[in-house]
């Protein structure tokens, strides 16, 4: 009935991945399959059911006692010697690696593939086949076939850890995980000039294969390999494994910026969100990565979809805990090098770890990392909605931290000491201001955009408007055009605000930086108070001054080195005429607002001098009505007084020089008759 039989060399035949064991089997055809239940092709009946999940074997007895110590255990233990089932739900790999060892187990050749290879070596494990009860044993044989054959292969490392998914925690303990992981990480880090082996590499826009279906696409002596070929590879792992790989990957010295863009290419195959806010993110990654790699994103359908963000009040679904474990994981191994990840893709993530209230700590390192770059931000990626049932329409509290972050990392690169010499130091220090400049230029750009669509927000205190509009300092805006266009906006979408909020709202910004026309706007806008409009239209003029001044001293200066330069008219001969045309222009605007300045200030004399007339007639009423009747007559009385003593004055005045015309004239004498 049994046979005793030596193991033939061709059962270890590794490399063709075909396992035979003749050693005490059972002769038989194979295994047939009926319903959900398997039977051994034999005319020897069975005598022992194993059962596991839905599906039945019917085998015997001793071939499985003679290579599984597992086996061997629970039918002694059981002190039942009639014992004929039994139950293994918990075996790693299932049904079908069961059928394999099973199939050992009476001698029938198996084939070895690197789909089955890590579930059988599981279940080789579980069932105890070691080398204590029979050479060559299961354990040994598919452990040889994992090192020698698997852990060799690209493609195979890349099957063997997706299949160990299912596997856990059996894979982790046996080291399969780690050692596929260290595989994929040495060949992903080798010169790619000298790989000769298979990958799958960018897919098809139109669809994309899937991990098990992929096709060769090895690499081509015409074509060079580009250094992103292991990308799309990886991208199928689940994310502990992708983590897995790509910290090993991290300890082989690879460089950040291929890091951070195989994480990128991984967000947007398994967190399909972060496309859908913007088309734009296969382009994105793919022009982030143009030195390390071609072609676009791949839009995989088989990731993980976004939950709907109306919905944050129900309860965390299955859907969105596997989506906050690949945030959570995803941003713990982003490298921590400056520009390894674009800032629009921080900013994304950003977006969705605070709609699915990712841990507070990974979210403050997250934010960090978006203030280190902040300057390369876009108005669109801030545009991130209140997940947190704020009043506001957008978490402006979360743009103003970015912003603080971004002050403190410039503030901690300027003030960094250098260990270079005094000359290198002093040029570092240069470009290091130039470049603080421009990156703070940019970013006074992006906050006045950003306040300028946060202003329609009713609901937006003044407070905040004003906190984050005076966070960067005054050198940080060259021109507040951008400021007044925020102000303007708030002040239309606020028109209940008093007099006192509309001045402290204005005192942000500064008359002086504006250009000429937001000037002519601000004079003629309503909702400013009459104060600033007077501060525009003095720094108006004041602009307008120093330009005559410039255009004079330009003239003057030109008549004045004429003789030394000859061909001076024969440059301004040469200038285009639309430049000149251009010029005279500019010149009859200044002489048009200087006209119409002159006429406000008039039209405000004047209305001043009407105020003054208006004020002493008020003033005359307000005494005469004031005034009593005893009061008039004595007033009477004393003038009539005054205009008397004038009049015997007058008198007294003509009587001398009466007498003295009589002095005067000569006396002459009538003879009178007597």
């Amino acid at each position: 009935m049994w046979e005793s039989e030596s193991e033939s060399l061709g059962g270890r035949d590794y490399g063709n991945g075909v396992l035979s064991s003749t050693k005490l089997s059972v002769k038989t055809d194979g295994f047939e399959l009926r319903g959900q239940s398997w039977y051994v092709a034999t005319d020897i009946p069975s005598d022992f059911l194993v059962q596991i999940g839905d599906v039945n074997f019917h085998l015997h007895k001793y071939p499985l006692l003679s290579r599984s110590g597992k086996m061997n255990r629970l039918i002694y233990e059981s002190r039942d010697s009639e014992l004929n089932k039994i139950v293994l739900d918990d075996l790693p790999g299932g049904p079908e690696a069961f059928e394999l060892a099973a199939k050992f187990c009476y001698g029938i050749a198996v084939d070895l593939t690197a789909s089955n290879i890590s579930g059988l070596r599981c279940a080789a494990e579980y069932l105890e086949m070691t080398e204590d009860l029979e050479e060559g044993n299961l354990i040994f044989k598919t452990e040889a076939f994992l090192s020698y054959v698997v852990l060799s292969s690209w493609r195979d490392s890349i099957i063997v850890l997706k299949s160990c998914e299912k596997l856990s925690p059996w894979a982790e303990n046996l080291q399969i995980v780690r050692r596929c992981s260290e595989s994929i990480a040495w060949k992903a880090c080798a010169n790619p000039k000298g790989i000769r082996w298979a990958y799958t590499g960018r897919p098809p826009k139109i669809s994309s294969p899937k991990w098990n279906d992929m096709k060769d696409s090895s690499p081509s002596r015409s074509q060079p390999v580009p250094p992103d070929w292991w990308f799309e590879d990886v991208s199928i792992l689940r994310i502990d494994h992708f983590v897995r790989v790509v910290t090993a990957i991290k300890v082989k010295g690879m460089r950040f910026e291929l890091i951070g863009a195989a994480i990128m290419h991984y967000a947007a195959k398994w967190l399909t969100g972060l496309i859908r806010e913007s088309s734009g993110t296969a382009d994105e990654i793919s022009s982030y990565s143009a030195s390390n790699s071609n072609g676009s994103c791949s839009s995989w359908k088989g990731g993980l979809h976004m939950i709907v963000a109306g919905m944050k009040d129900d309860p965390p679904t299955v859907q969105a805990k596997d989506q906050r474990m690949i945030i959570e994981s995803l941003i713990s191994i982003i490298p921590p090098q400056k520009d390894s990840v674009s800032c629009s893709f921080l900013l994304r993530l950003l977006r969705m770890a605070n709609m699915l209230k990712v841990a507070p700590a990974l979210v403050t390192e997250l934010e960090k990392r978006v203030g280190m770059q902040f300057e390369q931000a876009t108005l669109a990626d801030l545009l991130i909605p209140a997940y947190n049932k704020g009043e506001t329409l957008y978490d402006v509290d979360l743009v103003q931290r970015l912003l603080e972050h971004f002050l403190v990392q410039e503030q901690t690169e300027s003030s960094s000491p250098s260990r270079q010499s005094f000359s290198d130091k002093h040029m570092y220090d240069a470009s290091q201001r130039g470049n603080g400049t421009s990156a703070k230029m940019r970013v006074a750009r992006l906050v006045d955009g950003y306040l300028t669509e946060v202003a329609r927000d009713r609901n937006l205190s003044l407070t905040k408007f004003q906190v984050l509009a005076e966070a960067l300092p005054e050198s940080a805006r060259t021109c507040d055009d951008g400021l007044y266009r925020a102000i303007d906006s708030y002040l239309k979408a606020h028109p209940t605000l008093s007099e006192h909020e509309r001045k402290r709202l204005c005192r942000v910004m500064d008359c002086q930086k504006l250009s000429i026309d937001a000037c002519m706007h601000a004079a003629q806008n309503e909702r400013l108070p009459l104060r600033i409009v007077v501060q525009v239209l003095f720094s108006e003029q004041i602009k307008i001054s120093n330009a005559m001044a410039n255009s004079t001293l330009k003239e003057a200066g030109e008549s004045q080195y004429q003789p030394m330069i000859s061909n001076r008219k024969s440059l301004l001969e040469a200038t285009p005429q639309s430049f000149q045309e251009g010029w005279a222009t500019a010149k009859k605007d200044i002489n048009t607002l200087k006209f119409e300045l002159e006429s406000v200030k008039a039209k405000y004399l004047e209305l001043q001098n009407d105020m003054e007339t208006l004020q002493r007639q008020f003033d005359k009423l307000t005494k005469q009505k004031q005034t009593s009747a005893w009061t008039s007559g004595w007033k009477k009385l004393g003038k009539l007084t005054k205009m008397t003593a004038t009049d015997h004055q007058d008198i007294r005045s003509q009587v001398p020089n009466a007498a003295e015309q009589t002095r005067k004239t000569p006396r002459r004498w009538r003879n009178s008759i007597s």
